[in-house]
């Protein structure tokens, strides 16, 4: 799995793939993002953490649906 990277959640809460309900996914599974780019929000008592890339990639597939639980360290998305 070297070409491949992981994005992890950074801690526990309700990952969402969009800014809020109404709005289209920050990204889509084969969409190129790069190094910053938001790619979801992870909610923690109505706190959140927008979930950013470390590297350029394309976005190969997401691990958790939208609006599932997650836990701290959890694959959310896998870049290529």
């Amino acid at each position: 799995m070297s070409d491949k990277k992981q994005v992890l959640s950074p801690l526990p809460g309700i990952f969402y793939r969009k800014p809020d309900p109404n709005a289209d996914p920050y990204v889509k599974e084969g969409d190129r993002v790069k190094a910053g780019d938001v790619i979801g929000l992870v909610e923690v008592m109505k706190n959140f953490q927008e979930i950013q890339v470390e590297e350029d990639g394309i976005i190969e597939s997401f691990e958790v649906e939208n609006e599932a639980e997650v836990t701290a360290g959890q694959v959310i998305a896998v870049l290529k």
